[in-house]
């Protein structure tokens, strides 16, 4: 099957809801040729081009850690993860083998890249992820070392559709929406760092989009973040009234108050994902009823030192307090993974997406994970604010039950996240032992599906709408039920206004998010019965594959 041409619509993977018309911004990000033909690498020895990339990628990793110190939530927490890959002691080490080896400084630094993007690609998982922030962090220290400025997304003086392969997330955490209208990449999933970003900016958004990159720019594209379309050069009077429909929808929905509840009064509860004082105190003064996701890893993520468990009592602290009188989900340190940490996490494991990550971590360390527990329940009595504590990447039942007294212990709720398959299959006995249950639907269609979320070719599998997936939200949440205790959904899929009301048809109790999703999804679960809700729940599982899941319940909602 042929690529679609530039007058054919284009189709991808749906994950922010909108609709948004604009010239097309292609942007590809390189070093100019012109630059890199003009330096003489061959200039330097080993020292020397050793000091140059030194600081190079010194410069590169300040500007990271800039915007983050500037942004909030997952954005900081990509932003500073992509600081720490960049002053990374093992990529060093490569361009200095390289340049022992005779190579050209440019060589050196571009083949120790693509040795570390190998290696991360054949990991899989979310370590193939990092390929995306490699190549980024390559193209920003060659420009530093040719003199350019580091090449990256310029924001246009009118909006625009960003058109790209893929995007760094250094480039999607610092868009601003009221110039970049929505987002299209050729690549990616819609549980990449680039598809959970533009969740938090509410920029409507489809990934995985075949032939993305040959529209021309300057082309007006109308796009559709619930379809997963991409239109070039539609009818403009057409275009218009879609874009002006949207809005007036958007302003509706923006309208919404609280608290959660469907159109006949069944309560749920709808909750914001946090990860630091700054966003918490933002999502506190919107409609929710607390913190669903309170992710304690971005407190470590650029230390060297694990923080003493009173500096951690004065962090998290700042989280639970503008939550007085309503509660907090805490998760407990979610490192590992694409998310290394320099105290905890486990150096040279082969596939350290199926490795020691989340509680894991604490198998052979407990007093890190005894530590944070203390802090938790210092800022818990400092502050008063009802916490619950879960933890991430549990498999077991023993597992479950041993986290749950070390919580229970120190006065605090104890839950597990569903992430693992097995702990899904298992969440009936999970429930016997934890007070509470979270399903993060990022890893566990992952999981389910066996596929990387940066595998454009398998954005259809990285899809919270898959059928396996639903079964397995459908069996937790049933567990839930029969058990009398709550089971929320933390994951990226609760920000998706239709898939939230099926996860409620469903019997999901809450549901938490980018605050920027709150009142769509509030307003979306309002505009229905429980009654309909649960025929949503019924079509979905009932559906064949994503794209039909989410027609059947369009049908229903009348959406």
């Amino acid at each position: 099957m042929s690529a679609p041409s530039v007058t054919s619509t284009l189709h991808g993977t749906p994950v922010v809801p909108g609709v948004a018309y604009a010239p097309a911004l292609v942007v590809r990000g390189e070093v100019s040729p012109e630059a890199i033909a003009r330096f003489d690498g061959s200039a330097y020895d080993d020292e020397s081009g050793l000091a140059a990339y030194d600081e190079a990628a010194s410069a590169v990793a300040e500007g990271f850690q800039r915007r983050a110190e500037t942004a909030s939530n997952a954005a900081a927490e990509v932003l500073t993860a992509s600081a720490g890959l960049a002053r990374d002691k093992g990529l060093r080490s490569a361009v200095r083998k390289h340049l022992a080896a005779g190579d050209d400084l440019l060589v050196a630094v571009q083949a120790a890249v693509e040795q570390f993007v190998q290696v991360f690609t054949s990991m899989g998982g979310l370590m193939a992820e990092r390929a995306t922030d490699l190549r980024d962090i390559d193209r920003r220290v060659v420009a530093h070392l040719v003199g350019e400025p580091e090449p990256g997304v310029q924001m246009p003086d009118s909006p625009a559709v960003l058109v790209a392969e893929d995007l760094a997330p250094s480039d999607t955490a610092t868009l601003d929406p009221s110039v970049i209208v929505a987002l299209v990449t050729e690549r990616g999933g819609p549980t990449s760092h680039t598809a959970i970003i533009a969740r938090q900016l509410a920029i409507p958004c489809v990934v995985g989009t075949a032939g993305a990159m040959a529209v021309g720019g300057g082309t007006p594209l109308l796009v559709d973040g619930v379809a997963g379309t991409v239109e070039p050069s539609p009818d403009p009077d057409a275009a218009h009234r879609l874009v002006e429909a949207d809005r007036a929808e958007r302003e509706k929905l923006a309208a919404w108050s609280g608290p959660g509840e469907t159109a006949d009064g069944t309560r749920l509860k709808i909750l914001a994902n946090v990860a630091d004082g700054e966003s918490a105190r933002a999502a506190a003064s919107g409609p929710v009823e607390g913190v669903g996701l309170f992710r304690t890893e971005l407190c470590f993520l650029n230390r060297a030192d694990e923080p003493s468990a009173e500096e951690q009592a004065s962090i998290y602290g700042e989280v639970l307090a503008p939550f007085a009188g309503r509660y907090v989900v805490v998760r407990t340190l979610d490192a590992g993974s694409d998310k290394p940490v320099a105290f905890a996490t486990h150096e040279g494991e082969e596939n350290p997406a199926l490795g020691v990550r989340g509680l894991r971590l604490s198998f052979d360390n407990p007093d890190l994970l005894s530590r944070q527990l203390d802090g938790i329940a210092a800022a818990a009595r400092e502050t008063g604010t009802e916490t619950w504590v879960m933890a991430p990447m549990v498999a077991t039942v023993a597992e479950a039950a041993s986290f749950a007294e070390d919580v229970r212990a120190r006065g605090l709720k104890p839950g597990v996240m569903v992430e693992v398959p097995s702990a899904a299959l298992l969440a009936h006995r999970m429930l016997e032992v934890v007070d509470f249950l979270s399903i993060g639907t990022n890893d566990l269609t992952q999981y389910t599906m066996a596929a990387d979320r940066m595998a454009s070719d398998l954005a259809h599998l990285t899809d919270s709408w898959q059928p396996a997936v639903l079964q397995l939200i459908a069996i937790t949440a049933e567990a839930g039920q029969q058990a009398g205790k709550p089971v929320g959904v933390c994951g990226e899929a609760a920000a998706d206004p239709l898939l939230a009301c099926v996860l409620v048809g469903m019997g999901i109790t809450s549901l938490s998010m980018a605050s920027a999703a709150v009142r769509p999804v509030g307003a979306r679960l309002a505009s229905a019965s429980m009654d309909t809700l649960e025929e949503a729940a019924e079509a979905a599982l009932a559906a064949s594959d994503p794209t039909a899941a989410r027609d059947a319940v369009r049908r229903v909602l009348g959406a």
